[in-house]
């Protein structure tokens, strides 16, 4: 697919990094699958990974970590 941010690069399936921040609180995921812009480096998670990585750092807010980082399991 063409990218939607740079509107110039094409998607392949590739993994990224994935931070996230809430309070004091913040969650890095690696090796989690999207689709990754080859122009501009933007990448996109499907609705499936988005909801486990969300839930990943739920559960890192919840048990108080104030910084985690995780390889990404499906």
């Amino acid at each position: 697919m063409t990218c939607p941010l740079c509107k110039h690069g094409e998607t392949a399936p590739g993994t990224v990094t994935v931070t996230l921040q809430r309070g004091e609180s913040t969650v890095i995921l690696k090796g989690v699958p999207a689709s990754v812009c080859e122009n501009c480096g933007e990448y996109y998670l499907d609705e499936a990974t988005t909801s486990h990585v969300y839930a990943i750092a739920e559960r890192a807010v919840r048990d108080g970590a104030e910084v985690q980082i995780r390889r990404y399991a499906a």
